[in-house]
């Protein structure tokens, strides 16, 4: 079963005076269950300090601002951002990168508020913050960074989904890759994101979709969302990298590691075309592995990207995400294959480590 969420954590201080500057309070009313709350819980992930609540994938409603907010106010629906944007540091600033300087800097990746303190407590001790999010919690103080506010008729309890897994996948192939009409592209892993990854490819005109995994019961929901082909790797007696080239004459244009398993990612790179091929890292491995592969394949022309939310930013970005959502260009029903009460994010966690869901939305509040 696992390691298993205590979800009896009482919530208080959820005050906003003068002292609260830039600090939003918002309900929480629907958030996704992530593969990375699930990796945070294991211990191959370590963001913050423990205990911590977890959940960042979640969409609500304003309560009340404190001083300084000027992107919201009380009664505003918006998609909480892991990957904050204060559109104030160098990188913000940059127009190269949606990696905020804040990002897991200062208190972000501490757990605290900006002066040092948390919002939550459990028999008078301190519980820590995630990724400035929380979105395990009904009610949340957030910095105004931490939020995108969005139009008020798109449904929260399918746009929350914009906050982490699905643009981070889509975004990957549309935004990270720049993937081109007619290329080849595999996309190793299909789970939310790689389902997502393969979404992208699709918007993007690719003639040939591969998706790859040990599950072949995958493939079936992968061609539901464009993936032409799937290849299961024990099927295979040859190395699955002398496998992918055959079948595409050379080399794929475009892999994308989805899983965060670093043979996965040097398979992923052996796999590309010589002098134009790109792999897209996507799945976070733990801290303590090492990619290695052979310096000659960089010579070659073949090169390695990495991708943190799609290349999305936030504010920016999640509202024209919700609109393609609304035109039927973004699929995210397709990606709900559970929904649940808050009690029951244990049984969320249980479903995802059995490889039996793509997201489970829990509603906060049922």
């Amino acid at each position: 079963m696992g390691l298993r969420l205590n979800i009896h954590i009482s919530q208080n201080s959820w005050y906003l005076d003068e002292t609260t500057f830039h600090l939003i309070h918002l309900q929480v009313l629907y958030t996704g269950v992530c593969h990375s709350d699930l990796s945070v819980l294991n211990g191959s992930l370590k963001i913050g300090q423990m205990p911590i609540i977890l959940g960042h994938e979640g969409a609500g409603i304003i309560e009340s601002v404190g001083s300084g907010v000027t992107d919201c106010k009380k009664g505003d629906h918006v998609v909480m951002l892991w990957l904050p944007q204060c559109n104030q540091c160098k990188s913000c600033k940059s127009g190269k990168t949606n990696l905020c300087d804040e990002f897991l800097g200062g208190t972000h990746g501490l757990g605290t508020m900006l002066d040092g303190t948390t919002r939550f407590t459990c028999m008078g001790k301190q519980i820590y913050h995630f990724l400035d999010c929380s979105t395990f919690s009904q009610y949340i103080v957030v910095p105004e960074m931490s939020v995108c506010k969005i139009e008020t008729s798109a449904p929260l309890d399918k746009v929350c989904l914009l906050g982490c897994g699905i643009a981070t996948g889509y975004g990957s192939a549309l935004n990270t890759a720049k993937v081109k009409p007619g290329s080849t592209c595999a996309i190793w892993g299909l789970g939310a994101i790689g389902m997502a990854v393969i979404m992208g490819c699709r918007k993007a005109g690719a003639s040939r979709i591969i998706g790859i995994d040990i599950n072949p019961d995958k493939f079936k929901q992968g061609k539901a969302f464009g993936m032409t082909e799937g290849v299961n790797p024990k099927d295979h007696d040859k190395p699955l990298h002398e496998v992918l080239t055959e079948m595409t004459g050379g080399g794929l244009d475009y892999t994308f590691e989805c899983i965060g398993n670093v043979k996965c990612m040097q398979t992923a790179f052996e796999s590309t075309h010589k002098g134009w091929g790109k792999t897209i890292i996507i799945g976070v491995a733990p801290d303590t592995d090492e990619f290695c592969t052979k310096p000659f394949n960089f010579a070659m022309g073949k090169r390695i990207l990495g991708s943190f939310y799609g290349d999305y930013k936030g504010k920016d970005d999640v509202p024209g995400l919700v609109e393609s959502y609304k035109n039927g260009e973004v699929l995210l029903d397709e990606f709900v294959t559970h929904k649940m009460a808050l009690d029951k994010v244990n049984e969320a966690f249980d479903l995802m480590r059995e490889s039996k869901s793509l997201r489970t939305v829990l509603n906060m509040w049922e």
